[in-house]
């Protein structure tokens, strides 16, 4: 992975699915991590690159495997607020009430990118549709966010479980960087 990471000179790296033992420095990023409570396998990293200023932001919900981190802006500029998310297969109604209220008080920012693995293989993201209560509410809380889900082919199979948001047009692409942005 470091070899990879060094090669495309990412500015961030999202991981999912983390382990308790996992700890993996990479040269030149910032780590920041938060570990499944209670219970084997999930958690959440982000890699953000040491030139940015970064500000990890504190929730008290530790059943809710998130992780954000606000880049800091450069002069006026707002900033940007990087998330990462796991949602096991298997996740009770109050753990994803307590995701949403943590979405909805980060949304505030105008730069917020959302990325993670969110199991919810019955959406259908063409026409923004879901068979099961569970993903119409996701869908519903994303839409009440402005969050646009920019992932355009299956991730996993048939599926597209790996998912990618953000509230603004042009924060995420592999043609540019975030300096590029004002960052």
């Amino acid at each position: 992975m470091e070899a990879m990471v060094q090669q495309q000179n990412y500015d961030v790296v999202a991981i999912t699915e983390t382990s308790h033992n996992w700890n993996t420095a990479l040269d030149g990023y910032k780590l920041f991590r938060k570990d499944r409570k209670g219970r084997r396998g999930g958690g959440v990293a982000l890699y953000i690159k040491k030139v940015f200023d970064t500000v990890s932001i504190e929730t008290n919900e530790d059943e809710v495997e998130c992780l954000l981190v606000r880049i800091k802006g450069k002069a006026n500029k707002a900033g940007i607020l990087l998330g990462v998310y796991y949602h096991p297969p298997i996740q009770e109604e109050e753990v994803d009430n307590l995701f949403y209220k943590q979405l909805e008080n980060a949304s505030g920012l105008p730069a917020l990118v959302l990325v993670g693995d969110f199991n919810l293989p019955d959406i259908c993201w063409e026409l923004n549709t879901a068979e099961k209560t569970q993903s119409r509410k996701f869908l519903e809380c994303m839409e009440n966010n402005f969050l646009s889900q920019l992932v355009g082919e299956p991730t996993r199979g048939r599926t597209m479980l790996d998912l990618l948001f953000a509230n603004r047009d042009g924060l995420v692409g592999m043609d540019h960087d975030l300096k590029e942005l004002g960052f």
